[in-house]
């Protein structure tokens, strides 16, 4: 097993390039099912959760031929709905995916139960009553059988504005007969990313961006290409790494479009960046102190659907608080397990209180020392790297597997970016 040992302190410095975005690939790659036309997906992230979804989607008929690293051509002309891999399937979250577009084009599948991160509790059930809606017959006995006999067009209204819940919805409902109505749907940039490239495949998908989509099923998608957008998640963990080294960092092609309210949110701990086109320049002058809420109250800094803070962020702005002068409370009303990893940083000399496990209250500036640490999940664990890169003396963090699954070549970037990083064999 391989290790990261990160020598901390030293300012970063240089460019950096995103790759595509993870939680839009996931979907996209899944929802290449649903034709038997050739797509061609430029910007594919070479991560370890994108290389879990092609082995799913190759399982099932799909013919993946690689025009270059980060260009994929695939054809599923003959999709077949067998039983998937269980140990495949539990590798990722996003395995749940399959389940939209296999019951939309094949009429049924059984699915083992998703993986992925260790946060807390992860429902399933908005899935199943959304398919439920469009007519899917679905049981659970340790393995998800799905199957319809016809899947027809539904008013929908999702229990939870759940992101996966909804591409699955609306994967299902393309080649669905009449129309949908989903609403409460999530509105994340992946799943606009994903009703843009189904309509440029020839769905019909209107109010994209907004809490209600309409969707007129189709007999039949067509082949098309697209391309990835940037990965929002990776661009302000490079804007972190900047602010807690006290370095300047050029992070292009960020999407800037997406980032006005982690922008807010990131100016209320004293953290500015400047807009260049589509790129962002984090200078190496930063104020660094907590702006509090009217009268002194310490302020809150809360998870909500899109656009709201995103939950995946609150670790990498938890460890960018503890280089802040100021006190502020973090609240993750998401997932049960999410601010568990502080304890890491607590170890590393942060002062943190973990309130319950939804809240947590930061007390910084704090001087960060160089510790052995364990990655728990993906973005715990770039968290902890920024921790590391921060940090006086040298940090061991093991388990680099889980970061990898959500960041491409991040120690080869961070070295373009003057840190101190290398591989070990444990």
């Amino acid at each position: 097993m391989e290790e990261f040992v990160i020598e901390g302190g030293i300012p970063l410095n240089g460019e950096v390039t995103p790759s595509g975005n993870k939680n839009a690939a996931l979907p996209l790659l899944a929802a290449c099912l649903l034709t038997d036309e050739p797509i061609l997906m430029h910007n594919v992230p070479q991560i370890r959760d994108v290389l879990a979804m092609r082995r799913l989607i190759e399982s099932l008929g799909s013919v993946v031929e690689e025009v270059d690293l980060h260009t994929w051509r695939i054809t599923t002309k003959d999709l077949v709905a067998s039983h998937l891999d269980p140990d495949l399937c539990r590798r990722i979250r996003a395995s749940i995916l399959i389940a939209g577009p296999v019951l939309a084009r094949a009429g049924g599948l059984k699915l083992p139960p998703p993986g992925g991160d260790v946060i807390g509790r992860r429902r399933l059930d908005t899935h199943i009553l959304a398919l439920r809606a469009l007519g899917a017959d679905i049981t659970y006995n340790r393995v998800f059988d799905i199957k319809t006999s016809e899947l027809r067009g539904a008013d929908i209204l999702l229990d939870e504005a759940s992101v996966t819940a909804t591409e699955n919805a609306v994967m299902a409902a393309v080649l669905a007969k009449g129309e949908t109505h989903i609403r409460n749907a999530a509105s994340e940039p992946h799943v606009q990313e994903l009703c843009n490239f189904l309509n440029i495949l020839g769905a019909k998908i209107d109010g994209i961006g907004s809490n209600s989509l309409r969707i007129t099923g189709v007999s039949h998608l067509h082949g098309g290409e697209y391309t990835i957008g940037p990965d929002l998640l990776e661009v302000v963990s490079y804007i972190g790494a900047a602010v807690v080294t006290k370095g300047s960092v050029l992070i292009r092609n960020a999407g800037v479009q997406h980032l006005e309210m982690v922008g807010q949110v990131f100016h209320r701990l004293g953290v500015h960046w400047e807009t260049q086109g589509n790129d962002i320049l984090v200078p190496s002058e930063q104020s660094l102190t907590v702006i509090s809420d009217l009268d002194g109250v310490v302020p809150e800094i809360k998870t909500n659907v899109w656009p709201a803070f995103p939950t995946d962020l609150t670790s990498i702005a938890i460890t960018v608080a503890t280089q802040t002068s100021g006190s502020v409370l973090f609240h993750d009303w998401m997932f049960s397990g999410r601010m568990y990893f502080t304890d890491k940083l607590v170890g590393m000399g942060a002062r943190i209180i973990l309130c319950d496990p939804y809240r947590c209250l930061v007390q910084g500036p704090t001087s960060l020392y160089g510790e052995k640490l364990e990655s728990p999940d993906i973005r715990a664990g770039m968290a902890m790297l920024l921790a590391a890169l921060a940090a006086n003396g040298t940090s061991k963090i093991r388990n680099i597997t889980q970061i990898e699954r959500g960041y491409e070549k991040v120690d080869e970037k961070l070295m373009k970016l003057g840190a101190k990083i290398y591989r070990e064999t444990e």
